[in-house]
């Protein structure tokens, strides 16, 4: 069953997340993106509760993306206090401070990156690189074959990073009119 649940709330959380961002920045429409960034919350709080791994994976990206400059408008901000409102609640498992750092660095390059490289560099293979965000997917890899985490773990992780990928996609070709 556990194994059942955990790769549907990574689904959920990318996907949500994603959805939650565009309706935000593309439509303008903040209630809906509150709306779906409380999903995403309570997904990912779900996940970090159930699992370390998760645990390590989604605190980072939260800590990432608020050193970034990332969290910048009230869905970021709801959907950020319910996590952690949710976590201090019911618990998150200890952590690494060592891998968590490494987790959060891996996110935070992310971030910077997919925002600067193409400032920086003309190399495509560097672009594609940051666009799709493989400093932490590399990272979780890692992470997953030294015996760090488990290779579930990459798997489902790359889950979340298909459906938020999707969700952009869908998002792009005026997803939001089919809610109207």
């Amino acid at each position: 069953m556990y194994y059942f649940i955990l790769p549907i709330l990574y689904i959920l959380s990318g996907f949500s997340m994603k959805i939650s961002d565009d309706i935000n920045d593309i439509y303008s429409n903040k209630k809906l993106a509150i709306f779906t960034g409380i999903i995403c919350a309570i997904s990912t709080a779900i996940a970090t509760i159930m699992n370390i791994e998760a645990a390590y994976i989604f605190i980072a990206i939260l800590i990432g993306n608020f050193i970034a400059f990332k969290v910048d408008g009230i869905h970021h901000l709801l959907t950020l206090l319910i996590f952690v409102f949710i976590i201090l609640i019911y618990g998150i498992p200890k952590l690494s401070m060592g891998i968590l750092l490494l987790c959060i660095f891996s996110a935070l390059l992310d971030e910077i990156g997919h925002e600067t490289i193409s400032n920086i560099t003309n190399n495509k293979y560097a672009i594609l690189f940051f666009q799709y965000r493989f400093v932490m997917k590399t990272i979780i890899f890692i992470l997953a074959i030294s015996g760090f985490f488990n290779i579930l773990t990459f798997i489902f992780f790359i889950m979340f990073e298909i459906s938020y990928e999707f969700a952009g996609s869908i998002s792009k070709n005026n997803f939001y009119n089919i809610l109207k």
